[in-house]
């Protein structure tokens, strides 16, 4: 059963891999916060949020994005109700 859309003026947070264990959740909800525009602005806003969640994205190059399940840049917006997950990048042979 697919988890429910994320309430008013919230962001669903989505943690995949590494990035789930090292900040201890799979997935939150948060209020949108103020000046957070654009990827970039979430990702440094999360680095500022927590001891974890500095670690967990210090390296913002090892971390890919998606916003509503479509691959993101930086420059990519985001806005309130919208679903953003991370994750390590994927490698296969």
């Amino acid at each position: 059963m697919p988890a429910p859309p994320p309430g008013p003026g919230t962001l669903r947070l989505r943690y995949f891999a590494w990035l789930r264990e090292r900040l201890g959740t799979a997935a939150e909800d948060v209020a949108l916060p103020d000046g957070v525009a654009t990827v970039g602005d979430l990702l440094a806003w999360l680095r500022g949020r927590s001891e974890p969640h500095a670690a967990a994205f210090s390296a913002a190059a090892r971390v890919r994005c998606a916003v509503n399940q479509d691959f993101a840049a930086p420059d990519t917006p985001v806005a309130a109700g919208d679903e953003v997950a991370f994750f390590p990048p994927v490698t296969g042979g």
